[in-house]
């Protein structure tokens, strides 16, 4: 009929729907990070980088796995269905997340691992995806918007409850991680204020524990009497009811900060544990400890600094070769590139873990799909929160908490993690790509 439009829609192929660019950067990784983990055993364990018994071995293994996993979400799973599951993963979780701190290894004084036979395995990796599923499930729901202030409490106990049971696994990284959703919050409509009163609690934990008390609480003071002249500014029209409420938020923001100021003392004798204590006593340079606690960032930053501009060229780092940095095929894993491909390698490495971030996001803002879009910003914090934690210990700007970086580190765990989750958003993606 000739004035009627048809609609028609043609079927992309899986080259089309899929970003190549994303598969890319995750496989650099993968193998740059399996090439390190060789370099950072070859001189102390077996000499070939497929020997089944090294390290460099064992994680070939993982990588294969992970192949293999990653196709079947890709190809055989249906995405729809990591919607659906999100409610019961979530939960199942954890309950693992409990166990694991009764039934679970001790490791390093964290009980956050499960043994089984030779194979250990995290749960508090795996709880990073189903605590993005939820989220996503729940913020992309109808009417649920997180201005809403039941929606935000709903979204702050999913976020909060995972981290709050790793940190009684003794997990701190791995907890800190958990900050990284507000981001995702941020994107969803939070404001940018609760985001600057987190930063300002950690810098009020940080001046309260290296300088006199009175020093944060000049700083609080300050702060909140610009905050209050600024908005009695704004709302100078605005009714008297309205005036007294933002007052009282405001007395209430104060009365927090000058909590934290006197608490800060007993959870940092109290809630923290010893070695907790010490690394953060040695990062803010309340305590020299080169030989002790010290000795991993010391013996990082050494080795680092010796590769210079180009570094010491693939299994030529003294440093490496002969183990004086401990874990450094698993947390100080960057600083095996940052001493045999120098300042060029870590800045290549960097600019690969950024280009993959901005592809995620870039992707996630062009899905129709809310749960898409929340899932792909969830992954994208993940990673930069690693990314930024990992790389900022290994050169002395952040305490030593174990923190594994993303593809590269030695481990299962984490490599199925980052494999699944990201997968799992490219075949979210590729199911609203896949149509045009």
């Amino acid at each position: 009929m000739g004035g009627m439009i048809q609609i028609t829609s043609h079927r992309r192929s899986l080259k089309q729907s899929i970003d190549w660019r994303i598969v890319g950067c995750y496989l650099i990784l993968i193998l740059i990070g399996w090439v390190s983990i060789y370099s950072s055993i070859h001189s102390t364990e077996p000499s070939s980088i497929f020997d089944w018994s090294a390290r460099s071995g064992k994680q070939f293994i993982w990588i294969v796995t992970a192949f293999v996993i990653d196709t079947i979400i890709l190809l055989a799973v249906n995405p729809g269905i990591w919607e659906v599951i999100s409610t019961p993963a979530y939960c199942f979780v954890m309950l693992l997340l409990v166990a694991v701190i009764f039934l679970g290894v001790e490791v390093k004084g964290s009980h956050s691992w499960f043994a089984l036979g030779p194979v250990r395995f995290q749960p508090a990796e795996i709880s990073k995806i189903t605590t993005a599923m939820l989220l996503a499930m729940y913020l992309s729901r109808p009417g649920h918007k997180i201005t809403d202030r039941r929606t935000f409490l709903v979204t702050s106990c999913i976020i909060m409850l995972p981290m709050l049971i790793i940190l009684a696994e003794s997990e701190t990284g791995s907890a800190l991680v958990y900050v990284g959703f507000a981001a995702v919050l941020y994107r969803e409509g939070l404001s940018g204020w609760l985001l600057t009163i987190m930063g300002m609690a950690v810098l009020i934990f940080i001046l309260t524990l290296t300088t006199v008390w009175w020093v944060p609480t000049i700083l609080v003071s300050i702060l909140t009497m610009l905050y209050l002249w600024r908005m009695l500014r704004k709302m100078e029209r605005s009714p008297k009811l309205e005036k007294l409420k933002e007052i009282r938020k405001v007395a209430l923001a104060f009365a927090c900060g000058m909590v934290l100021i006197f608490a800060t003392g007993f959870i940092f004798e109290n809630v923290l544990q010893d070695h907790q204590r010490k690394r953060i006593e040695v990062l803010l340079g309340m305590k020299e400890d080169p030989s002790g606690v010290g000795y991993n960032v010391r013996q990082s930053m050494i080795a680092i600094g010796s590769g210079g501009f180009a570094g010491k060229g693939y299994l030529n780092g003294t440093q490496t070769s002969y183990g004086f940095v401990p874990e450094q095929s698993t947390d100080f894993i960057f600083c095996t590139i940052g001493e045999e491909w120098g300042f060029i390698g870590c800045l290549a490495v960097i600019l690969i873990y950024v280009y993959l971030i901005y592809r995620i996001i870039k992707d996630a803002e062009e899905c129709r799909s809310a749960f898409t879009r929340i899932y792909g910003y969830s992954l994208a914090a993940c990673l930069f929160m690693h990314l930024f934690i990992n790389v900022g210990m290994t050169i002395g700007l952040m305490p030593v908490i174990g923190i594994p970086l993303p593809l590269l580190s030695y481990g299962g765990s984490s490599l199925w993690a980052f494999s699944i989750m990201l997968f799992v958003f490219l075949a979210l993606y590729r199911r609203e790509k896949v149509y045009f």
